[in-house]
């Protein structure tokens, strides 16, 4: 399949830049094929970082021709916040607050809370119980059941700070 022949080039130039690649989609849109890639680093990624990976995937997809019509690349952070969707996500965003939705009896849920836990089969998600913030309820959620989840950005002013 095309994107894992892409995703194969992906982690080979994010290997020789420092970077990480965290996901990759190929999409139609209203204007052609867009090539999404997103790209992480512990401390954060760079303009320059996302710069290089773009002017070495550009020259590489060029010259083995993988997407057949035109395109255009787009390189850049997941963001603050980021979608999850595979197992080793979900493990690098533990102990960060997430939302997430799943089906349970037939309905979707929707919970937000600080992942706890990931497991080859689900995650476990810790909610503090309403006014009493020293008592948690935990969650667990197969991955099967999943059927979006993201990162929640918590801002936190500065105390003291006036």
């Amino acid at each position: 399949m095309v994107l894992d022949r892409i995703r194969e080039l992906v982690e080979k130039i994010t290997l020789e830049t420092g970077v990480d690649l965290y996901d990759l989609e190929l999409k139609n849109t209203d204007k052609g094929k867009v090539l999404r890639v997103f790209i992480t680093r512990k401390g954060g990624v760079t303009l320059s970082d996302c710069s290089r990976v773009s002017r070495m995937m550009s020259r590489e997809l060029d010259v083995i021709d993988l997407i057949e019509s035109q395109y255009f690349l787009e390189v850049s952070s997941p963001g603050l916040e980021r979608a999850l969707k595979r197992e080793e996500q979900y493990r690098q965003a533990v102990n960060e607050q997430v939302k997430v939705t799943y089906r349970e009896d037939e309905k979707n849920v929707t919970m937000t809370g600080l992942l706890k836990e990931v497991t080859s089969d689900g995650i476990t998600i810790a909610q503090n119980r309403e006014g009493k913030e020293e008592e948690q309820t935990l969650q667990n959620i197969p991955f099967t059941a999943i059927k979006k989840a993201r990162t929640v950005y918590v801002f936190q002013a500065n105390k003291g700070v006036k």
